[in-house]
């Protein structure tokens, strides 16, 4: 099925790089996927697919060693991942990083599906700006649940880029090729940011929801005692207790509060520390009851917060 990373999509056809024990095909080149489709080789670095000209296709599970977009049209096939089943409509973009395994295992069914497929491997980025901050793209890390939903001129865009490359591929190689493939590849990420930015706003009232989440889940984390066995809550349990992959849940709480997702669970702890210190808690009390190993941790992070330190806070209280 079509790659996608930790959490996939799409489906393929033939028996190429496949390991005998797990059934997995292996992607360590464009070409490797471009061969099993049953597509000609367009370039060693860089390939674009389009789906309708290979389709029906079968699925497959893949472990990727390249970066890939998948433009899903539309489909009916659904994946297991994470905390449940996924769909996929029309205008779905889903990417996908080096080391990432998804998709689904041949069943032997063959699916109808249109859209596009960009992979370019790690090597065509050496001593370009996007070598730099590819990693910068955090998207690459999302789960399928946390695709990009696109509207119908963001599709268009990504369509038209899809073409262009492909056109550029197409032409005598030269030494500026790789440079202006390169070029195309980060304008089409920094599309897909902006799409993903514009997916941020327009779902707000579902990010506020995740938020109520969150600090429901934070309150219950010290009702609950964890801190003491298990320290302070970290960004990564969160974002796994929400069925979140971290990036995607940290730019949620980003975009719907401005702030990291670290800093807001330590605006809590110190939330809390407050009301401790406010009651009469001396500042080694409510260290301890907040699962600090030292107080002077403690007292580092409430002024790091408020700018002063728990005993300044006290005194500053109590003299009102």
């Amino acid at each position: 099925m079509l790659p996608y990373a930790k959490c996939d999509i799409f489906a393929l056809r033939t028996h190429v790089n496949r390991t005998a024990m797990s059934n997995i095909l292996k992607i360590r080149s464009v070409n490797d996927y471009s061969r099993y489709l049953g597509c000609g080789e367009q370039h060693p670095l860089v390939s674009v697919i389009d789906y309708s000209e290979v389709s029906p296709i079968r699925h497959s599970l893949n472990n990727y060693g390249v970066y890939a977009l998948f433009l899903r049209d539309d489909a009916d096939v659904d994946l297991d991942y994470g905390c449940g089943r996924y769909d996929y409509n029309k205008g779905t973009l889903l990417c996908v990083a080096p080391g990432q395994i998804g998709g689904k295992e041949d069943n032997g069914e063959r699916v109808s599906i249109t859209g596009w497929a960009l992979l370019f491997h790690p090597d065509l980025l050496h001593g370009t700006p996007l070598e730099k901050h590819i990693r910068d793209y955090s998207f690459f890390d999302y789960r399928v649940n946390e695709a990009l939903h696109m509207t119908d001129e963001e599709h268009d865009i990504m369509v038209s880029l899809m073409r262009q490359i492909r056109e550029e591929l197409g032409k005598n190689p030269d030494g500026l090729q790789n440079a202006i493939l390169a070029g195309y590849i980060e304008l089409a990420l920094n599309f897909c940011q902006r799409f993903y930015n514009r997916q941020f706003i327009t779902r707000k009232i579902e990010n506020s929801d995740i938020l109520v989440r969150f600090d429901r889940l934070l309150h219950d984390y010290f009702e609950e005692g964890l801190q003491h066995t298990s320290g302070l809550p970290a960004v990564q349990y969160c974002a796994d207790k929400l069925c979140m992959s971290p990036n995607y849940f940290g730019d949620v709480i980003r975009k719907t509060t401005g702030d990291t997702a670290g800093n807001h669970i330590r605006r809590f702890v110190i939330r809390l520390a407050k009301n401790g210190l406010a009651a009469g808690e001396s500042v080694s009390q409510v260290s301890d009851r907040l699962g600090f190993e030292y107080s002077q941790h403690f007292s580092r992070m409430f002024k790091k917060v408020e700018g002063i330190t728990p005993s300044e806070y006290c005194r500053r209280f109590h003299s009102r």
